[in-house]
Formats: structure tokens, sequence, C-alpha cells
């Protein structure tokens, strides 16, 4: 792996002292984010104020989605021996008796659905990611002092640095804050957030060397006190308590309170060694504009999660997906700058449906009486006799979908397709020439693709993104049922040919009455296509609406 890049070497390949895009934080989305434009080869810098990426542990739990963002990052195989995948969730009443199992099976993402990991070892995988690229980089230990946005009628952001004792000033075309729940930058654009901060105050505490092999959390909803057990990579250990009303936050925290918490719960886990203890409120908080000229908001700068859907981190990760490629069409040309405009509605009613999924959650996690706690869990164990509640349930399939309902997609067509338009498309395993199996997005590469049924031609669709200069690969899929080794037939030849032999693309294909189905380099449906015809209107509008100036994208 290369050595970082001084700042002096950042300048020199900035040709000056400007950049494509300048980012603020070095947290898991700003990480996120650098390493998906790195590999899209757009020039990067990220800002971080502290000296190095986070050493504490924050965020445990890393969703499938963030998994498979991860991997478009090609640090997957580096990431994944840090992660203990495919872990649930076990609820205990107030007497202490297990009422509920969730302990999703399914792999729509092609990882597990719910993974526990350490924030800051993530971390520090996505900082040392960034080496790979001679174009990205960190500078640690530099804060934001001020910037100044020329507009959309301008072509840059100017910010002032401060280093130790040195100030430093430099430009960028687009300035994303990343810089958490309290941000700067939010707050200088005076942006507010709308929401809620709950009165609930939660003690956690991080414990090292667990002896126990159980390797799902226990959520305990007892009114006498809340809590949580959740086990983590390499004997790592969380746990969670609630604080009640006019309980002192100073006293909680003190060593000898915090071991009978635990020993109240687990025995064998009161003597582990503390790495750290801590008491917090959660918000379920959103900010009204997510852009102001050239500057974005993500992650907790833009939105504020309650904690217990382990959705927080998750959905900063959704926010780097969806900017990382926009951005990168954008600073090539390929894209005009209203694509940008996109980013808001598309990311913004998802992650609210989230906050809203967590406040629920913790809502039957904190009965108020023992009465209360007796109703919702005698409830929960009633539904659950009939197995579609109780597979609504085990699988998560209450987590709300990703998927927009505005924004860079065909919308309104092939309504009754098992993934709309505007919806992550699911990443089933593929079997390659020679029969070596092989997740979807790899693939797909990292630009647009065209998904056709062998035998169907995708050559209009393709024609179109390519006279603009986007990259987009044609993969025929066999479908299951056919032969792999026949010639797949198409009038374009694809770039690949696989076979689809779980029948899960195939199925899809079908409901929405289709051939192909275009997919953006996020991997979400951007529309469905009868190959026969090549494309329809509303392909080719949508595709006018953002084609660059410079593009000859439709003729």
């Amino acid at each position: 792996m290369n050595a970082p890049l001084s700042a002096e070497s950042l300048l020199k390949i900035a040709g000056g002292n400007h950049f494509p895009v300048v980012i603020i934080g070095a947290g898991p989305t700003g990480l996120m984010l650098a390493n998906l434009l790195g590999v899209h080869g757009i020039q990067t810098l990220v800002i971080e104020r502290s000296t190095n990426t986070v050493g504490e542990p924050r965020a445990v739990t890393i969703d499938d989605e963030s998994l498979r963002t991860v991997q478009a990052t090609g640090l997957i195989n580096a990431v994944l021996p840090s992660v203990v995948q495919g872990y649930g969730v076990h609820y205990y009443s107030w007497r202490n008796r297990e009422f509920a199992r969730i302990e999703p099976s399914s792999m729509e993402n092609g990882f597990p659905k719910r993974n526990a990991f350490r924030q800051q070892v993530l971390v520090g995988q996505l900082r040392d990611g960034l080496q790979r690229f001679g174009h990205t980089g960190i500078w640690f230990g530099h804060e934001l002092v001020g910037f100044r946005d020329e507009g959309l009628a301008g072509d840059a952001v100017h910010l002032e640095l401060r280093h130790g004792e040195e100030t430093k000033h430099i430009s960028c075309q687009w300035l994303i804050a990343c810089d958490g729940g309290r941000s700067p930058v939010r707050e200088q654009l005076g942006i507010k957030l709308t929401g809620s901060t709950y009165d609930e105050k939660w003690l956690i505490v991080d414990l090292l060397n667990r002896s126990t092999a159980f390797r799902h959390t226990r959520t305990y909803c007892d009114p006498v006190r809340p809590a949580i057990r959740l086990p983590g990579p390499e004997g790592t250990l969380r746990y969670e308590f609630m604080l009640h009303e006019g309980e002192d936050p100073e006293k909680i925290i003190e060593e000898d309170v915090v071991r009978s918490l635990i020993r109240a719960r687990e025995p064998a886990d009161a003597q582990l060694a503390i790495a750290r203890k801590v008491v917090y409120a959660f918000h379920a908080r959103v900010a009204e504009r997510w852009r102001v000229g050239r500057v974005f908001l993500a992650g907790d700068a833009a939105h504020l999660t309650p904690p217990f859907a382990g959705q927080g981190m998750n959905s900063g990760v959704r926010d780097a997906a969806n900017l990382a490629w926009k951005l990168a069409a954008v600073v090539r040309g390929q894209m005009p700058e209203s694509l940008l405009d996109t980013y808001e509605p598309e990311r913004k009613p998802h992650a609210w449906s989230l906050i809203q999924m967590a406040v629920r959650i913790g809502q039957f996690m904190q009965p108020k009486s023992t009465l209360a706690a007796m109703l919702t869990q005698g409830a929960l164990r009633v539904a659950s006799i009939y197995k579609p509640v109780r597979d609504y349930v085990l699988q998560l399939k209450f987590k709300p979908k990703p998927r927009f309902f505005e924004g860079f997609f065909v919308a309104g067509e092939a309504r009754d397709a098992a993934v709309p338009a505007g919806q992550l498309l699911p990443q089933p395993m593929i079997e390659l020439p020679g029969g070596a199996h092989a997740l979807l997005d790899d693939v797909l590469g990292d630009g647009f693709a065209l998904l056709t049924l062998a035998g169907s031609t995708g050559a209009g669709l393709l024609d179109k993104f390519r006279a603009a200069g986007l990259a987009c690969k044609h993969v025929a899929v066999v479908a299951k049922s056919d032969d792999f080794l026949r010639q797949p037939g198409d009038v374009a030849v694809p770039d690949m040919v696989v076979q689809d032999f779980t029948g899960t693309l195939e199925n899809i294909l079908r409901s929405a009455g289709a051939d192909a189905v275009l997919l953006r380099p996020d991997r979400y449906v951007l529309a469905y296509a009868d190959a026969a015809t090549h494309s329809h209107a509303r392909i080719q509008r949508l595709l006018a609406q953002y084609a660059s100036t410079t593009s000859t994208l439709v003729s």
C-alpha cells in the first residue's frame, strides 16, 4: 500500500489549491464517500480537525446495505474479517423471560441483514483504503474556520483552514459536510434541525474480553430498567441502560454502579475490563435542507437517528452511496449540476422513515409500567403464532425498503414489479462462465449497467449512454432454466454473460413485464424496458432532462 499523500503532494496533484471535492469530517460517512469518489477517479480531499480517526467504539451495527457499499469501495475483503456476520436480537420480558426472537436469515443484498462491527476499526480501514489512490487524501489536524460559497453562478467554495498556528486557504467545486450532529457547516449555513430530542438518557458501557460465546443481542424490555446487551467482534461487549427521570448521570456512571447494573443481567460480565462508559441523550431530527448552493450535508450533519434500530451510521453510508456517483458524473462533465438536486428528495424521506422506525422500537423497548409491558409483549406473542406476522418480524420486513419516490429514475411504470423503479436491486449470487460464483455487483463495474435476459437486445439503450461517455456495462442474464452454454443471441454483443442460477433476476424482470433493467451506479433501478423496442419515451425524457449540455446523450 502506498504511503499517505502529504499536504504538499495533494496540492500539487490538485494543480494548486483547488479540489473538485472537499469533505469535512473523517467519520464513516466522509471516509466512505471519499473511497467511493476514489474508485470513480475524482480528486478528493478530506479535512479532519482531529489528529487521527476516532479511536473509541461508537456505532456497533452495520447492515447489509452498508456492507454492499463497502463492497463497492473494493475494501470488503479487508473489512469482513473484523465483522461478526448475521446476529439477531432476543427480547426478554419484565420477568426476564425470552418472548421473541429476530434472527433474519435472508440475504437480499449479498450479506446478512444485521452484523456486529467496531466503528473505530472500520474508519481505520477506510482511512487506510484511501492510500490506494493517487488523487485522494486526508489532512488531519486541520479545522475549518469558515467558508464562502460563490454559489452556482460562480464555480467555487473558498475555505479557510487552521492547522496549529498556520492558516491555509483552499477552494473546491463541491463541499460535503460530514462533520457530525453539531455540524459547524450546518450552523454557518443557518439550517435548522426539525424533530425531537428525547428526555430519556442512556448509559453506554463497552467491555473487553467477554468469556460467553452467545452471539445475539439481548434486549430487556423491563420497565424497572430497560437494557440491551450487544456482543461484538473479538470479545467486545456493549451494555446500554436507560436512566430514569431524575437520575444523576454523574452518579450512574460511577464504576461500582455500572458493575452492579451489569451483574443484574449477566454476572459473568460484571468483572470484565471497561473500555468506555458514557451517558447520552438521543435525537430524532432531520435538517430542513441538505443542499445550499455548492454545499451538501451528509451523515449526522443531515439526520440524527435514535440508536434502537442501529441505523444512524448506516443512513450516513446511504448518503455517501447516493452522492458519490452523482458528484463523479458532474465533476467529469458527463451530467449537469441539476442531477445533484435529486440527492435530498431521494435520501431524506428514507432517512426519516428509519428514524420513525427507531422511535417505535424504542417505545416498545421502554414500557412505562408492568401493565404496558404485559400488554405489548403479550400481543407480540399472540401475533407471532400467525406465520406471515412471524416472518414479517423475524426477517426484518418492517424495516423501510431503500426506495425513492422522486428523483433520478423513471417512476410510475411496472407498478407490480417485485422491485419497482427507484428501489435498490437485490444482489444475488450469479454463475460466471467456467462455473465460478460471484456477487452480482462484482461483475457490473462502477458505472451504469444494463441487464437483459439472454436472447433479447439492449443495443438501443446502450447507445444512449455510451454516446454521452457514460460507462454502461451490458450483462446478459441466462435464466435459471436455460442452458448456460448456448449463445445468448443478443443483437448487441454483451460485455458479459452470466447465469441467474437462483432465479432472482429473472423473477424480478418477469414481475415487471420487462426484458431489461437499467441500473444506476448505486444499483438502484433506473428503469425497466421492453427489450424488443429497446427503450420507451419516458426513459428518453429522463435521460434528456439530465443530459449534460455538452452531451449527445439523446439525439
